[in-house]
């Protein structure tokens, strides 16, 4: 005798299953990094309010105080992982082929990296004196 398997409509097979508990963690980091950016972005524009026009020397002295270069850097990367976390979200959403999504979020993770590193080494630099 041959046992008869249940039909199973889509809702019973997806149920159990559960999300991939991967969207609230990204959902509360881009709220987090939103919340951060608020204040970092009035002291960067106060910053470039207050450099603009200044010569080198100027411009050094300003981020050779700790404060000053620290919340630069909090900004710089507050605001390059809050890019990257709104691209990857628009890139899964709206790239459908896998292999060019995968490309596309990779180049988003590397281009971020790329520049959050650059802008930190010219706050090193500028605040070591350069």
């Amino acid at each position: 005798m041959r046992m008869q398997t249940p039909m199973r409509t889509p809702l019973k097979q997806a149920r159990g299953l559960g999300s991939a508990r991967g969207g609230a963690e990204h959902f509360w980091r881009q709220r987090i990094t939103a919340l951060a950016n608020v204040p970092l972005t009035v002291f960067f524009l106060y910053t470039l309010v207050t450099l603009a026009g200044a010569d080198h020397a100027t411009v050094v002295a300003y981020f050779k105080f700790p404060i000053s270069a620290l919340l630069i850097m909090l900004f710089v990367i507050s605001s390059a992982w809050h890019m990257m976390l709104g691209l990857q979200v628009i890139i899964e959403d709206y790239i459908h082929h896998e292999g060019f999504k995968i490309a596309a979020l990779i180049g988003n993770i590397l281009f971020t990296a790329f520049f959050g590193l650059i802008c930190i080494y010219a706050i090193v630099k500028l605040s070591l004196g350069g």
